[in-house]
């Protein structure tokens, strides 16, 4: 090859600009271009509502899969103005359509956080054939239309408005994805893990493709609830309380909430969550929250001899059958190990679960010593079996 084609100059770089750049490669800020990356899609244009509703702390919103393919998600927020109030507000409406990292939203780093790359609105609008926004703020109903992030006009009145809030809603660009169709229970799952997660948070999922008619589910509870899901508590339990409590701790400068309950089954169900993301890959927080648990139930079982002296104590590894459990923090900086942000790092955050759950599961034990005892002898011939 000659010295002439190795060369590289200005003349070769090719600079991508905005939404552009999104629509080159949606992978990057969408995670992919299959149906996870269309659900991905449907957090991201989520993503601003929920996190309004819960700073505010009242409040719903709702998400449609329209009969013609599109996604609809509405709330009953202020409504956000297209354009901002000056230099020191959050961006507006139009920009965070249309520019990457606009996004900024006031409340506190705790409050759930659905998008991937914190592009949000834009990868939304970028990555969509088209996208109708509504704005009913101040008695007036405002609309605009964008066609592959592009506006088509400038927001326009549409008359009056009863209440207030925003609706987006888009059609994926079937020329990017590998799928446009949303897969409804993906979504509910998803939804139903939020609002377990954020007491008080409202949502709905309606389905308006079947031929049949529209289908709607409702979500709103807490951990109590998740753990009591029949996914999630396979078989029936070995003590019927469910354990929860929740616990600030300003040395990890975030939040613990746990629910837990011993079942008649095999199965281990730890589920954990970092500021509403799933940990697949687990963490701090579930380490914590093992070896709290194991220490917990180890001192129990040697202060009524239900161990022998040279049994070995009950490690982390051995505890865990039949256990169904919500693991849960809420943090002001949560540090992830790698880019997928489903791995959750942090020495205080695992040394701080682990004293929260020492010291409330210790004081269940104590008063329920029937059943810990159950769950005493449950977990040494568990380990018997090793």
């Amino acid at each position: 090859m000659s010295d002439a084609a190795n060369m590289y100059d200005a003349g070769r770089i090719h600079v991508i600009e905005g939404l552009e750049a999104i629509r080159r490669r949606p992978g990057m800020y969408v995670g992919s271009t299959s149906a996870r990356g269309l659900h991905q899609m449907v957090y991201e244009a989520l993503s601003p509502a929920v996190h309004a509703l819960l700073t505010r702390g009242a409040g719903r919103v709702d998400v449609t899969l329209t009969a013609d393919g599109g996604v609809r998600v509405a709330d009953d927020g202020p409504g956000i103005p297209f354009e901002s109030a000056g230099d020191a507000a959050a961006p507006g409406l139009e920009a965070r359509l249309t520019r990457l990292y606009a996004g900024w939203e006031p409340g506190g780093g705790r409050v759930a956080r659905l998008d991937l790359r914190g592009v949000g609105l834009s990868a939304v609008n970028a990555l969509s054939s088209r996208l109708t926004a509504e704005v009913r703020r101040e008695g007036a109903r405002e609309v605009q239309e964008y066609a592959r992030g592009v506006a088509l006009a400038p927001p326009t009145t549409a008359g009056p408005a009863a209440g207030s809030g925003t609706t987006l809603t888009f059609w994926p660009d079937a020329d990017l994805f590998e799928t446009t169709e949303c897969s409804y229970d993906v979504l509910a799952e998803r939804f139903r893990e939020l609002a377990f997660l954020n007491r008080g948070l409202r949502m709905s999922l309606t389905d308006e493709r079947p031929p049949g008619g529209a289908r709607t589910e409702r979500f709103e509870g807490g951990v109590r609830d998740f753990v009591a899901l029949p996914e999630t508590a396979a078989g029936g339990p070995v003590h019927p309380d469910i354990l929860d409590f929740e616990v600030e701790d300003p040395r990890m400068a975030g939040s613990v909430e746990v629910a837990l309950r011993w079942c008649d089954s095999g199965k281990e169900t730890v589920r954990s969550f970092a500021n509403s993301r799933r940990t697949d890959e687990g963490g701090a927080h579930v380490e914590g929250f093992r070896a709290g648990w194991a220490t917990a139930l180890t001192t129990y079982a040697r202060e009524r001899r239900l161990l022998a002296a040279g049994d070995p104590d009950l490690g982390a590894e051995r505890v865990g059958e039949g256990l169904a459990a919500v693991v849960s923090v809420k943090l002001d900086q949560p540090e992830f190990r790698g880019a997928t942000l489903t791995l959750l790092a942090g020495a205080e955050v695992r040394s701080c679960v682990e004293e929260a759950v020492r010291d409330h599961v210790g004081a269940w034990l104590e008063r329920h010593p029937e059943q810990a005892s159950a769950v005493v002898a449950r977990v040494a011939r568990g380990a018997g079996r090793d």
